[in-house]
């Protein structure tokens, strides 16, 4: 299979997570209680990922000065995107209806367009990783793969929970986070295609920036839903996550 259709292809079914997790939210009726200790765990995996994966692959590959400017970078471009789309009304676009209602459309007009840029902006990220990842041939790391998808679907489940709540149509739901999944594909698709040609530095540096994004996106969005009212042992939970991709990582190695 050429690498250009398996970076689409792994693209796509990172995503599937986001698109899974909206259809759990949808057909079932999940406790906020539930909802917060599933994105706990998500949020654990996902800055086990970036702390054993990507960053140390960017200082690997790069070495300290672009490892560290990608990172800030990265960091500082996700909160000032979401900092943006929060002031159209997605500020809230990863919370289910029993934590933080979302902003329906009728009361904040073009609240909806913001929230499904928000929730594609949020895998970007991840999927560009996914492409980088297989220049000049590389296999993807199996457990990058499964860490990712984990984490997609608490992000999905909540924020389609979230959309359910504020009254959003199935269509509108469901288009979302086809759209999202397919546009995953494309993100990966794009991060072979487009950035194979450029120097191992600015990769590294690239791949550092998807790692400070993820890590931003984690504190802006998945953990105010998992912490919310303090639930107990949510601490726990995210180590539990934590500790599961990086046993999954060591046990692959």
């Amino acid at each position: 299979m050429p690498v250009w259709i398996q970076a689409f292809f792994w693209g796509l079914i990172v995503g599937s997570g986001l698109l899974l997790g909206a259809a759990v939210a949808f057909f079932s009726n999940i406790s906020h209680r539930v909802i917060a200790a599933i994105m706990g765990f998500g949020g654990g995996v996902l800055i086990s990922a970036l702390s054993f994966e990507l960053i140390e692959e960017a200082y690997r590959q790069g070495g300290f000065a672009p490892a560290t400017f990608g990172f800030l970078a990265g960091g500082a471009l996700f909160s000032t995107v979401n900092w943006s789309l929060s002031m159209r009304g997605a500020k809230h676009r990863k919370r289910c209806t029993e934590c933080i209602r979302e902003v329906p459309e009728e009361e904040t007009k073009g609240s909806g367009l913001a929230i499904a840029v928000g929730a594609l902006v949020d895998g970007i990220p991840e999927s560009i990783v996914i492409g980088i990842s297989l220049i000049g041939g590389v296999t993807i790391s199996t457990m990058v793969l499964v860490g990712f998808f984990l984490a997609n679907v608490p992000q999905g489940l909540a924020s389609a929970e979230g959309m359910k709540g504020a009254g959003r149509s199935p269509t509108y739901i469901f288009g979302v986070w086809t759209g999202i999944m397919f546009f995953s594909g494309i993100a990966s698709l794009l991060g072979y295609a487009v950035l194979g040609g450029f120097p191992t530095p600015v990769i590294a540096a690239l791949t550092a920036m998807a790692g400070g994004s993820m890590l931003a996106m984690i504190a802006e969005t998945m953990i105010p839903e998992a912490f919310h009212e303090v639930q107990g042992f949510i601490g726990l939970i995210t180590v539990t996550g934590f500790l599961a991709f990086f046993v999954l990582v060591r046990i692959g190695h």
